[in-house]
């Protein structure tokens, strides 16, 4: 996978968290948890998206004739 060098910049608060990160081992060095962060960004975003996909199909599928308790029973039972 090709790589791309990137210049950023970060407040003197943000570059003592980062070295924090990397000085307690859960990282060996500042890309590395500059590339976990955006990681973590996208997934939360795919999980986002997938969580919009099924609220708009959810809204799309019309009203359900079953009452509430019906649902409840059916989620217990593992039917749905």
């Amino acid at each position: 996978m090709a790589t791309i060098r990137k210049s950023i910049t970060f407040t003197d608060q943000q570059d003592n968290w980062i070295k924090l990160k990397v000085e307690s081992g859960h990282y060996t060095n500042d890309s590395e948890y500059i590339r976990d962060l955006v990681r973590k960004d996208q997934q939360e975003n795919m999980k986002m998206a997938e969580l919009k996909n099924a609220i708009d199909e959810g809204l799309q599928s019309g009203r359900s004739s079953l009452k509430i308790i019906d649902i409840i029973e059916q989620v217990d039972n593992g039917k749905l």
